[in-house]
């Protein structure tokens, strides 16, 4: 059954802009229980963070390890798959390790895709309370599983669960959009990019103290890390169980459990998707418009994920980077995108986040030109600094835009979309990336993936 959307005219006009009419009394900073919301959020997305980031340097260990520990025979059947995939892409044999975390961070994003529109949904239906815990729940049971691991095939079976029930962030989206008004959502939306900033940033670099401090220790050193992650991700559901208070309040949810999760379901169809299928009601306007926006963020975050995929291999074999040096380049995106995030995006004019996010498509051209180019650590530092720039931007301004759309009871299932088709981006992106840098090289593969981010920006610039 398709989901109904009453719009008031009156308080949005057909550029997604609020009608000043409307809101008078809606002031351009957080009322004191917004502020409090967003900080419990904020913090929630920060312990979340940095429990999922951690893993991110100890991959390669995970794969030498069940390498030689793997009794299931799950890991022979993967590697053979990927010793194929890396002939075809004729990528060099020293980066099937790579390659392999590349397979297992694509299917978590598929997973991702598949899930966020169910939970998104059901916390339109349930409240977001509810959806938040049944996720970090889920989240923790993933970590419980990664500790108790002693086969590949228990690890796979964690990022399975983790992937599945990772959707709180799309629920954050939600929650901003619950507690703000249109003139304060754009800073809510930054401060979820500042978690994300933040988690990257010192997440990782928790997990390569563990795997430097562990492998030392005894064989299964990867419980440790798996730990400090499950033991924050539990932390964070009593965190979430204590002090966060419904945002969607009862009487603002419209639907039953059948209908939400039949809508839902849909939207496994990447054409569905893309249409926002089930969002009936929505003059011709805006339906082109929330089209055009879904499908300009799918585009960017496929490039922009293949692209990013493949800058270990780059920097590994033109500057000879080992994986301390990896780790500070990406120590210093994170602190360019971090401070702008956090000075600079959260503090723009409401109503401008679409074009910055138009700005920040441009931006990132020249940078993956530069960084494709480069000779020099100089060089590729410039092309690092525009993509932090363009990455502090447009993904939570074009989330801003997006959360103008439909009603209170619907931002759920919208966010859960918007979400997905992001997650769709990037379980695709990493394997079109790696097919066009070793076919191409570098400098023409970046420069491709550079100028094919002008396709996702005109369709921006198109919608409404």
């Amino acid at each position: 059954m398709p989901v109904v959307v009453r719009r008031k005219p009156e308080a949005i006009d057909k550029n997604h802009n609020v009608n000043k009419s409307s809101i008078d009394d809606d002031s351009e900073k957080p009322n004191s229980d917004e502020n409090k919301t967003l900080c419990i959020l904020f913090i929630s997305l920060l312990i979340d963070l940095l429990a999922f980031t951690l893993i991110l340097p100890l991959f390669p260990s995970l794969v030498s390890y069940y390498r030689i520990n793997d009794s299931s025979g799950l890991f022979g059947f993967c590697e053979s798959k990927i010793e194929w995939f890396r002939v075809l892409v004729a990528a060099p044999p020293d980066f099937n390790t790579v390659l392999f975390g590349g397979l297992l961070g694509s299917v978590f994003s598929m997973l991702q895709f598949m899930a966020s529109p169910i939970i998104g949904g059901f916390s339109d239906r349930f409240g977001r309370k509810k959806m938040m815990l049944i996720s970090t729940a889920g989240i923790s049971l993933s970590y419980l599983i990664w500790v108790l691991s002693d086969n590949f095939t228990m690890f796979v079976i964690a990022r399975i669960v983790g992937g599945i029930s990772k959707g709180n962030i799309s629920l954050a989206a939600s929650i901003v959009t619950d507690v703000s008004s249109p003139k304060t959502r754009g800073k809510g939306m930054a401060l979820i990019g500042v978690a994300f900033s933040l988690g990257f940033l010192v997440g990782p670099m928790i997990g390569a103290a563990f795997s430097a401090w562990s492998k030392e220790k005894e064989d299964n050193w990867f419980v440790y890390p798996a730990m400090l992650a499950f033991l924050l991700s539990v932390l964070n559901v009593l965190y979430l169980a204590i002090f966060f208070k419904e945002t969607l309040p009862k009487e603002k949810r419209k639907y039953n459990s059948n209908e939400v999760l039949s809508q839902s379901l849909q939207y496994l169809s990447p054409v569905a998707l893309l249409n926002f299928s089930t969002l009936t009601n929505f003059n011709e306007s805006e339906k082109r418009s929330i089209r055009k926006i879904g499908l300009s963020y799918l585009i960017y975050l496929f490039l922009y994920s293949g692209m990013e995929f493949t800058l270990t291999f780059l920097t590994h074999l033109r500057f000879n980077f080992n994986s301390m040096q990896q780790g500070r380049m990406f120590l210093f995106i994170g602190v360019i995108m971090t401070v702008l995030q956090g000075g600079v995006v959260r503090r723009l004019k409401p109503g401008s986040e679409k074009l910055m996010a138009q700005l920040g498509l441009l931006v990132i051209i020249p940078s993956f030109i530069l960084v494709g180019s480069a000779q020099s650590l100089t060089t590729l530092y410039i092309g690092l600094s525009l993509y932090s720039l363009s990455t502090a931007f447009v993904v939570p301004c074009m989330t801003t835009v997006v959360s103008k759309f439909g009603e209170v009871h619907q931002k759920g299932v919208i966010m859960g979309i918007f979400r997905s088709l992001g997650s769709l981006g990037r379980a695709l992106g990493p394997i079109f990336g790696s097919f066009l840098y070793w076919s191409l090289g570098p400098e023409y593969s970046y420069a491709v993936g550079g100028i094919l981010l002008l396709v996702p920006y005109y369709i921006l610039k198109s919608a409404n």
